[in-house]
């Protein structure tokens, strides 16, 4: 990659919309890191969900901030996957790392996202808190640097139009080319 300014991507939405696995790929896709942003809470905030409560708006802050730190962190720059529920969440990212961030949010049927739920094994978030975190999402249509992508298509499709939609933001058709999409 050609010295350019950090790529950062943050690929959002609520709990089993495919934030970490469409995040993963990408980042394999553009040749950056991928921050899983699950593994950044504080262990309270893991402990609260896996007893079923929400988090709120103070126990997302240091979370924010660890992501923001790791991102800030890679000079090449990242893809990290974060809820980013809220608007005010989405432009502290945006004040703690510097614009321009990207984003991807992925939406979908409340339902096909509770069946994935039900269908995760292994992970602190319980499926119950999906009604939570629909309650709180702030859709970012409109908003600076902002894909909005339904996670009801295949993962390849949906690089694709993450790699379109990249190249056609300044600056960044040199990388969304470095890397040829993966088989899938």
């Amino acid at each position: 990659m050609s010295k350019q300014e950090p790529v950062r991507i943050i690929v959002m939405g609520v709990s089993g919309s495919g934030k970490s696995t469409l995040a993963g790929i990408l980042a394999q896709t553009l040749a950056l890191v991928f921050i899983e942003g699950d593994d950044l809470h504080p262990t309270a905030n893991i402990a609260k969900m896996q007893a079923g409560e929400p988090l709120d708006d103070a126990d997302r802050l240091p979370w924010l901030q660890a992501i923001s730190e790791q991102i800030l962190a890679l000079p090449e720059g990242a893809v990290a996957s974060c809820s980013a529920l809220k608007k005010s969440y989405r432009d502290l990212l945006r004040e703690q790392t510097g614009e321009p961030l990207y984003f991807i949010c992925l939406t979908c049927d409340p339902a096909m996202i509770a069946a994935r739920l039900q269908a995760r094994h292994g992970h602190f978030m319980p499926a119950s808190l999906l009604a939570s975190q629909l309650a709180s999402f702030e859709n970012p249509q409109g908003e600076p640097a902002t894909l909005m992508l339904s996670c009801d298509q295949p993962v390849s499709t949906m690089i694709a139009t993450c790699k379109t939609w990249l190249a056609d933001q300044a600056g960044l058709s040199a990388i969304t080319k470095t890397v040829p999409l993966p088989e899938s």
